[in-house]
């Protein structure tokens, strides 16, 4: 296996465990009741957020697009690699209005152990979004203005995989915080 996505594999794992924690600290104030008055019920919009989800979910096939197209046509591969970055954009956009709701219904970090956790769980992935979102452009402008055997295929197979753990943490999260809430 290529050395760069070995690298990226084991980062990924590192990522992985960071997220297990964050997800079993969230069940785990969930569970125990200490909300502080904020709920998913009260204060979630599941729905919204589903449909900004389907978004990100939508990403991994366009980033699987412009990885099978990028070796053939550059140009094809980067409309594919700009439709990804179109779609988590809007997820990101999402994200950003949900905070916005939840801070005019005053529900901040300090608010309680579990929207703490809610925060860090959440801004968490957001920030993991944002910066597969550069690493994305990045591969764009290789592809489009960058000599011809850039962008390289591990480096492409490598943001690729980072882009498809990132959607898949956010099944995992969207499962936990706003369908298992809600059941």
């Amino acid at each position: 296996m290529d050395k760069h996505k070995m690298a990226m594999l084991l980062f990924i794992a590192s990522e992985a465990i960071f997220f297990i924690m964050l997800v079993i600290a969230f069940v785990f104030f969930r569970s125990r009741g200490l909300d502080g008055g904020f709920g998913p019920i009260e204060d979630l919009h599941p729905f919204k957020t589903g449909v900004y989800s389907l978004f990100l979910f939508t990403s991994s096939f366009s980033v699987w697009r412009a990885g099978r197209s990028l070796p053939d046509s550059r140009r094809r591969g980067g409309w594919w690699l700009l439709a990804t970055i179109a779609l988590g954009t809007v997820f990101l956009a999402g994200q950003g209005l949900e905070y916005r709701d939840l801070l005019l219904h005053k529900v901040t970090m300090g608010r309680s152990l579990f929207a703490t956790t809610f925060f860090t769980l959440t801004g968490f992935h957001g920030l993991h979004v944002f910066i597969g979102l550069v690493l994305l452009g990045v591969i764009w402008a290789l592809a489009m203005f960058g000599n011809e055997d850039e962008p390289r295929l591990t480096a492409t197979e490598s943001v690729s995989l980072y882009w498809h753990f990132v959607d898949i943490v956010w099944v995992v999260i969207f499962g936990v915080v706003y369908v298992w809430a809600f059941l």
